[in-house]
């Protein structure tokens, strides 16, 4: 059996550290895709290894991450659409609008 330290979604080791910063340096107002998150954490294709963090930590801005498609993720889509449009966040329909 091989070694898991590093690897996504092990509870609290590198990567779990990595994506929580990442996720906390989300200011009001700016959101990124799980995808983003996965990249900018230094472990690019991880996304939804991104999700089971946001799904099982507390405390972090968990409502700033969505889809690539700027949908909303969360399993509470309604109190996610809520904490972002109080932050100034625009949507087009049921998507974030995202600047290119």
């Amino acid at each position: 059996m091989g070694s898991q330290r590093g690897q996504p979604g092990r509870r609290g080791g590198p990567f779990v550290v990595k994506v929580s910063a990442v996720v906390c340096a989300l200011r009001r107002g700016q959101v990124a895709t799980y995808g983003e998150v996965a990249l900018r954490a230094g472990y690019p294709g991880a996304a939804r290894a991104v999700g089971n963090v946001l799904a099982t930590r507390m405390g972090l801005p968990w409502w700033r991450v969505v889809r690539a498609s700027g949908q909303l993720a969360a399993c509470n889509r309604v109190e996610q659409a809520r904490r972002l449009r109080r932050e100034g966040v625009p949507f087009r329909g049921d998507r974030v609008r995202r600047s290119t």
